[in-house]
């Protein structure tokens, strides 16, 4: 009798080792690792084939055999322009977020909007039953749409049942975590369970040309559960984040295949579930003090729409030997490099301070362009002048001191211009650039930049400081000796 063969396979990464260990060699994961039969899953023998290969025919990229049908469009522009566009028949997206963030209130509506359109649409769920599910609808107001509804965990049951009738438009899975296949050995949410799922689901949606969005679970780092395999074989990956304090959530597009990635949809969590936010740019500016020193404006971009949001920052006396450097929405290398620039570059002395940065509102920055946001915040902050209200700022800064220039700097101006902003503060060439100058040109044609807006060119960062510091120096004269505090 032949020794059934074994193997182990970690549920974080997903590497195989021929013996169970406490920590994962590859991921440094500790308890992750479960034995899983040979003759399934990752570590699974090369298993003889009983028929031979059938010869296929190929076709040139050039030839257009047929014309690509339309995108499905939910009609929540803010969940379309996502997807880039609406959904692509056949394709197939993983939805991630973390419990409680919205994830099965989104699905449900945009499963809803589509089924009031006509469409056939399957709300799958592995972890709820089909009651609340239906309580959930209800309370949003959707009882009365016709989306089919269904509480099964095994994919070959899910496939044959979907497979009769008419051809679904859009299937939800909730979650891919909780469905197993009859072909795998092991036990639902494993390594070998999540990807054997979702290769069967895949399969089914490239078949029959239906829209699957599968729905995953999040690690406590904020990452997708399950094999990392899972986000190369999907057509989009999709994040929706969100504070538990906070009304708004962001959907944030990752990966996509068939449109642009990093762009975001705004949404807010009311009573009757989310909705669209049609100017984010309003909603993380309003209640902000304005008057307040360490408060910048800054002129974003996040995929295709710019976005205007406040960088809070306070630099307070500290009494520690290592100064605290805490930053909320930011990268806190990019923060050490900033403080370090301007106190080699504009000498701005922060080394006896502690720093605390904050991007208002919850959302989390990751371009470059916000660095002279920053530094105009802290040296706000570190002077007690307060900045313009009507002013924002973008431009990354080199570690020379020089600004240097950014994408799309009239788009943020435009934005800027819309919410009633009236000067801005920019490298030196995205001003040209936004002016329509031409190289070497004197005199700039300001055709393309916003009509009312002042641009002031910035092209080191003592120039910021020196103003910043200049208005200061002003304020301090025009106060009254007997109003002066003591």
């Amino acid at each position: 009798m032949a020794k059934t063969r074994t193997s182990y396979v970690c549920q974080a990464c997903g590497a195989v080792t021929q013996r169970w260990q406490g920590r994962c060699d590859a991921c440094g994961e500790w308890n992750m690792i479960i034995e899983e039969a040979g003759d399934s899953g990752i570590g699974a023998r090369a298993v003889p084939s009983r028929r031979k290969g059938r010869i296929f025919a190929l076709t040139g990229l050039g030839e257009k055999e047929h014309v690509p049908p339309p995108r499905l469009l939910t009609g929540m522009s803010e969940l379309d322009r996502v997807t880039g566009g609406g959904f692509v028949p056949g394709s197939v997206l993983l939805l991630g977020g973390e419990p409680g963030i919205g994830k099965s209130t989104l699905l449900i509506q945009a499963c809803a909007a589509l089924a009031n359109a006509g469409h056939r649409v399957a709300y799958i769920s592995g972890e709820e039953a089909v009651a609340q599910v239906r309580l959930r609808a209800e309370r949003l107001g959707l009882g009365g749409s016709a989306v089919e509804l269904a509480s099964e965990t095994g994919v070959e049951d899910i496939v044959a049942t979907l497979g009769e009738g008419r051809k679904p438009a859009l299937v939800v899975i909730d979650s891919i975590q909780t469905m197993w296949s009859d072909a795998i050995e092991a036990a639902p949410g494993t390594v070998s369970q999540v990807r054997g799922s979702a290769q069967t689901l895949i399969r089914f949606a490239k078949t029959l040309g239906a829209v699957v969005i599968l729905v995953g679970h999040v690690t406590k780092d904020g990452q997708i559960a399950g094999p990392r395999v899972v986000e190369h074989m999907v057509d989009a990956v999709i994040s929706f984040e969100g504070e538990s304090g906070r009304a708004f959530r962001i959907l944030r597009a990752v990966k996509n295949r068939f449109g642009p990635t990093d762009e975001i949809g705004v949404f807010e969590m009311t009573g009757r579930g989310l909705a669209e936010v049609a100017n984010p740019s309003a909603l993380f500016l309003s209640g902000r003090d304005a008057a307040t020193p360490g408060a910048a404006v800054f002129a974003g971009m996040e995929g295709t729409r710019p976005l205007l949001v406040e960088i809070q920052a306070l630099v307070a006396p500290s009494s520690l030997g290592t100064p605290r450097r805490a930053v909320v929405g930011w990268d806190t290398s990019r923060l050490a490099m900033i403080v370090a620039v301007l106190e080699a570059h504009a000498n701005v002395r922060l080394g006896q301070y502690d720093l605390y940065l904050n991007v208002a509102g919850g959302l989390r920055i990751n371009e470059p362009a916000a660095d002279l946001a920053a530094a105009a915040a802290l040296v706000s902050s570190l002077s007690g002048v307060s900045l313009p209200v009507d002013r924002v700022f973008f431009g990354e800064i080199a570690l020379s001191g020089a600004v240097r220039p950014v994408a799309h700097a009239l788009a943020r101006l435009r934005e800027a211009a819309k919410l009633g902003f009236s000067s801005a503060v920019l490298p030196p060439s995205a001003q040209e650039k936004a002016e329509g100058t031409k190289p070497r040109e004197k005199k700039p044609v300001q055709e393309a930049a916003p009509s009312g807006l002042t641009l002031t060119p910035c092209g080191h960062i003592g120039a910021i400081v020196g103003a910043i510091l200049k208005e200061s120096r002003n304020s301090e004269k025009s106060t009254p000796k007997s109003s002066a505090p003591r």
